[in-house]
C-alpha cells in the first residue's frame, strides 16, 4: 500500500472540483448514500479499487488487525524492512521501517475521510475494522457506519447520517472521525517508533495534510486543497499535534514543512527531503 512513489495521474471525469453534492435527490438509503459517498474518489483515485463492501474472507488488513495483533505488525515492519534493504542497498532501523508500515495506512486512512469531505462535504465516519486493504486482490474496502453531512444535503433525512449546523462544525467532525480511527493504530506503533504521544499525533497530522494536498495534484487543485487543509488544521485542533502550514502564494501552493521528519535521511546518501522537519 505505498504512497510515496505514484506520479500523480491524468484526472478522470469523475473526479473534478469540489463542493456540494449533487444529484436528483437523497439516496434510497445507507449503503447507497455510502456508494455515492465514494463515487468520484474510487473513479480518480490512481492506486487501488475500492469498494463499499464490508471485509469478508482471508487475506484482509484491517485497521483493527493492525492495532491489535503485535505479531502482525512485527511482520509488516520485517517486510518492509526487506523491501527498503533492496531499494536502498541497506538495512533501514526498525523504527524508519515501523514509520513507514504506519505512513502507508494513515495516508489511506485518513484520506478514506478527507477525501469524501473535500469532493462531497460529507465525512464518512470509518472505525478500525471499516478500513479492509488486500494486497493480491488490489481492492481497499471502505465501509463506515455513519456520514455527516450539513444542512440542505439530500441526503440529510437518510437513516444514519448525522447533520451538523455548518462548516466550521463538518471541519471538526472529519477530525473527530480520523482521530477515533487512528488513536489506537498510533498507540500500538508507540513502541516501535520510539515516540510519544505528541510524536505520534504530529504523523498523523502530517498523514492528514498530506493527502489533501496530494488529492489536489489529481484535481490539478493543489492550492485549493491545501487552503482547505490549512483550515481544517490551523494549529489549536488536539490531539492533532500542529497547523497543516500549506504555504499559499500567488495562487499556487508550495511545499508544507512536514512535522514528522520520514527518516530516509538514516540511509547512506540520502538527502533530507524538502519539506522536512530538520532543514528548519
Amino acid at each position: 500500500m505505498s504512497t510515496t512513489t505514484a506520479a500523480p495521474p491524468s484526472v478522470p471525469g469523475a473526479l473534478s472540483g469540489s463542493g456540494a453534492p449533487t444529484g436528483p435527490g437523497a439516496p434510497s438509503g445507507f449503503d447507497a448514500l455510502v456508494a455515492e459517498v465514494y463515487a468520484r474518489f474510487g473513479a480518480g483515485f490512481p492506486l487501488l479499487r475500492i469498494t463499499t463492501t464490508p471485509v469478508a474472507g482471508e487475506g484482509w488488513l484491517t485497521g483493527q488487525a493492525l492495532a491489535q495483533d503485535a505479531a502482525l505488525r512485527e511482520q509488516l515492519v520485517s517486510r518492509q524492512g526487506e523491501r527498503m534493504r533492496a531499494a536502498k542497498g541497506a538495512a533501514p532501523r526498525r523504527d524508519v521501517a515501523a514509520l513507514e508500515v504506519l505512513h502507508q495506512y494513515a495516508f489511506i486512512a485518513s484520506l478514506a475521510m478527507s477525501a469524501p469531505w473535500y469532493l462531497e462535504q460529507r465525512v464518512p465516519q470509518l472505525a478500525p475494522g471499516g478500513v479492509g486493504y488486500h494486497e493480491g486482490r488490489g481492492l481497499l474496502t471502505l465501509a463506515p457506519h455513519a456520514v455527516s453531512c450539513l444542512p440542505g444535503d439530500p441526503a440529510a433525512s437518510v437513516p444514519g447520517v448525522r447533520v451538523v449546523p455548518d462548516a466550521q462544525a463538518l471541519r471538526a467532525e472529519l477530525r473527530s472521525a480520523v482521530a477515533a480511527h487512528l488513536a489506537p493504530v498510533l498507540a500500538a506503533f508507540g513502541p516501535l517508533l520510539r515516540r510519544g504521544p505528541r510524536g505520534l499525533w504530529g504523523v498523523a497530522t502530517d498523514e492528514l495534510a498530506d493527502g489533501l494536498g496530494y488529492l489536489g495534484d489529481l484535481l490539478g487543485d493543489r492550492a485549493g486543497a491545501a487552503a482547505a487543509a490549512n483550515l481544517l488544521l490551523p494549529g489549536d485542533t488536539p490531539p492533532f499535534a500542529g497547523a497543516a502550514g500549506f504555504p499559499l502564494t500567488d495562487g499556487d501552493a508550495g511545499c508544507r514543512t512536514r512535522l514528522n521528519c520520514c527518516l530516509y535521511y538514516t540511509f547512506e546518501g540520502q538527502p533530507l527531503c524538502a519539506g522536512c522537519p530538520r532543514q528548519r
